[in-house]
């Protein structure tokens, strides 16, 4: 009996007793969590690539040939330490899973020479992960007790840079699939609709509306088709979550967007992604052919009676489509600019049908929910935020990657408990969170707890989280030009408000910076960008005056430096 014939039979029937020690066994194999052979792990997401994974690769590859050693090599995702990269694993019959970082080509050789003599090279040695089922190596840490690592709290970058993403047999022997069968074959669209909305779930993007609600509605809405599309075209500098959610565990998102178009009725979706994320689109066009092949995507999924299609869609990554409605006009072949609202997706959306828009984010947590029940959920985070929040911190960071921490978490915790604080022993100046719109927060604001209310009170956003980390030699205006730089580039031009207020922004900056503006040019810009807050159309223009505002709350000496000579002094931060 072959894998899939043995999942199918033995894991995925209505009649699976994964009970069975010949089961369970089995599956403990498929993920690795034991092995009858070394398995040596690259990280192979963009990240890596960038730092050197393939050549690092290679010499494994080369190495194992040379010494004519059986061994298995996995590629995965990105695990989150994006600055350590390369990342090389190695796992010994009989051993516990073990860590590296920094592994270049040159150091592959003493490395696994070390390593197949039951000797730890203990210079690039990160840690060893948890298995009961193996000894660990002495005097060398355990992950999950890092500071990195210790205050996250992963579900949705639970498997990414564990499991093997290109293989739909290891994301089924973690419990794969099974969630979405349960789903398809027990509950009505209603009862998952009402699960989600009971887990209090809200959209990981900048809005924050309730998932559960926007599913009710597009459930509630009689139509011959309906739509779910998967926005995964993040398009902010410095923000690549999606890209290392879908490099990194591609069938929890496909999972998630499964269960996600069976709750509200839909037996399409789309997956919008930006074209520069071309590996990204690889390898989800990859997943979607196995997962055709195994029979969870087609004509009466399993003999469910349900049938589901899921098309890839490379869009242009232009910041304006990350707004639903831009979205939608893309799809349809148009030019990415937003539709006045209401009418809202969730009633009328992509082709005029009822269409739900969730970002990846959203969507990865859905298979949680659905296993584990709303309850669990409730039990992260904070009564206002549930759940967790992923985040990219770059900048100047001591550690660069992706964090996903439960909502309510400190923003200081995040940057130096978990980040390990400013590089270079520089002081800490501000941390720019939310995106190019969002805002730049001083060392005043590090109590702030992540979530939506909690930041908006501060004229903040958690948007797709971003987090930019700065440090004392940061000049802010020159920052707040920068962003609206980018969004004066971005904006779609079909409002004016946002069309020609955040070009006149930009040149006000500029004016500034060139020091030749005055204390009525500030108070000009100040309610310029009131007005392209409360006028433009969509969200694009209602938050590009973010990092003006914000460095001038926060900031307003940087202002006053550059002002004219005789204008010096007058700059208000209110």
């Amino acid at each position: 009996m072959d894998e899939k014939q043995f999942l199918i039979e033995k894991v995925l029937s209505v009649k699976a007793d994964l009970s069975i020690r010949e089961v369970s066994d089995s599956l403990a194999l498929m993920r690795h969590d034991s092995v009858n052979i070394p398995v040596v792990y690259i990280g192979s997401g963009t990240c890596g690539k960038v730092a050197g994974a393939e050549a690092t690769l290679q010499a494994i590859a080369n190495y194992l040939e040379e010494k004519k050693i059986k061994a298995e090599i996995v590629e995965v995702g990105c695990i989150g330490l994006c600055s350590y990269e390369p990342l090389v694993d190695i796992q010994l019959p009989g051993k516990s899973r073990i860590s590296f970082q920094n592994i270049t080509h040159e150091l592959v050789e003493p490395l696994l020479d070390d390593i197949f003599n039951s000797e730890v090279p203990f210079g690039n040695v990160l840690g060893q992960f948890n298995n009961k089922r193996h000894n660990k190596w002495d005097n060398v840490p355990v992950i999950d007790e890092l500071p990195f690592f210790k205050l996250q709290h992963r579900i949705v970058l639970a498997n990414c840079g564990i499991s093997n993403p290109d293989s739909l047999t290891d994301y089924i022997a973690r419990g794969g699939y099974q969630t979405y069968l349960k789903c398809i074959r027990n509950y009505t669209g209603e009862k998952v609709c009402n699960i989600v909305d009971q887990s209090g779930l809200r959209g990981r993007g900048g809005g924050g509306y309730l998932t559960g609600q926007k599913w009710i509605t597009a459930q509630n809405t009689v139509s011959d088709q309906k739509y779910l599309i998967c926005n995964a075209a993040e398009s902010d500098p410095g923000a690549f979550m999606d890209r290392a959610v879908i490099e990194g565990d591609p069938y929890l998102l496909l999972e998630g967007i499964a269960i996600a178009a069976y709750a509200i009725g839909a037996t399409k979706a789309y997956i919008y992604v930006m074209d520069e994320y071309s590996q990204a689109y690889l390898m989800l066009n990859q997943a979607i052919s196995q997962l055709k092949d195994f029979g969870f995507i087609g004509y009466n999924v399993f003999n469910s009676g349900v049938d589901f299609k899921i098309t890839l869609v490379r869009g242009p990554g232009a910041f304006v489509c990350g707004e639903e409605t831009a979205l939608i006009n893309s799809i349809e072949g148009k030019r990415g600019m937003p539709r006045p609202k209401p009418p809202f997706p969730a009633l009328e959306g992509l082709f005029g049908k009822p269409t739900v828009i969730n970002n990846v984010e959203t969507l990865a947590n859905i298979p949680f929910i659905l296993r584990h029940g709303p309850q669990r959920f409730n039990e992260i985070g904070t009564p206002e935020a549930r759940g967790t929040k992923v985040f990219a911190i770059s900048g100047k960071a001591m550690i660069t990657g992706l964090v996903e921490v439960p909502m309510g978490t400190k923003i200081k915790d995040i940057i130096f408990k978990i980040a390990g604080g400013v590089k270079d022993g520089r002081d800490f100046k501000a941390v720019q969170i939310g995106g190019p719109s969002g805002s730049c927060l001083p060392a005043s604001q590090l109590d702030l707890p992540v979530g939506y209310e909690s930041l908006w009170n501060e004229g903040a956003i958690i948007g797709s989280g971003g987090m930019i980390v700065m440090d004392e030699d940061t000049c802010m205006v020159d920052i707040a030009k920068f962003f609206m730089n980018f969004l004066q580039k971005e904006s779609c031009g079909k409002c004016i408000p946002c069309r020609t207020g955040t070009v006149q922004l930009y040149q006000m900056l500029t004016k500034i910076l060139n020091k030749q503006a005055t204390t009525a040019d500030i108070e000009k810009m100040k309610l310029l960008s009131e007005m392209v807050k409360a006028t433009s159309l969509c969200g694009l223009g209602q938050t590009a005056p973010n990092p003006v505002l914000s460095t001038l709350r926060y900031f307003p000496e940087e202002y006053t430096a550059l002002l004219q000579p005789e204008e010096s002094g007058r700059v208000s931060g209110s």
